[in-house]
């Protein structure tokens, strides 16, 4: 199926979901039996986003994205959704508004015979393209080409 490009799609939605106290984190088609158009928002907000934000801009967007016309008269769901508590880590405000705190870190190679831990952030230089870890006091750094994926660390207690 032939779709327009996440580009676009972002730049007719972007001023409806900055017009909510929302921006875009992410878009995502995923062709198949069922397409889908998935719109991922995030705030600064207390409290995040939820479920009247998810449905007060799939309202909005709606008719926005009728005129857009994305899959060129091929059905698709929309949904809309937050990214949730553990999403990747991907723009420099997001290693940013991190520091200090308690990460997971996936690799594609073991350091120091692991590919999967936690750790502090304590500091990330996105011009050199790395971040500095604490694990258990062992300063460390990584170059952001060996992590898979970081992401702020969930405690259930």
């Amino acid at each position: 199926m032939k779709v327009k490009s996440t580009e676009e799609i972002r730049a007719v939605l972007e001023p409806i979901a900055l017009s909510q106290g929302a921006e875009i984190y992410e878009i995502v088609f995923k062709q198949g039996k069922n397409p889908s158009l998935t719109v991922y928002l995030d705030t600064e907000r207390e409290g995040g986003i939820d479920l009247d934000a998810c449905e007060a801009f799939h309202n909005a967007a709606d008719p926005v994205l009728d005129e857009l016309d994305p899959t060129y008269g091929m059905p698709y769901t929309l949904n809309v959704s937050s990214p949730g508590l553990d999403r990747p880590f991907k723009k420099d405000k997001d290693y940013l508004k991190n520091i200090g705190k308690k990460v997971e870190v996936k690799l594609y190679a073991p350091y120091r015979g692991e590919k999967f831990f936690e750790a502090v952030l304590v500091e990330y230089n996105g011009v050199a393209g790395n971040v500095t870890l604490d694990k258990n006091g062992e300063v460390f750094k990584l170059n952001l080409t060996q992590i898979v994926k970081m992401s702020q660390a969930i405690d259930f207690d």
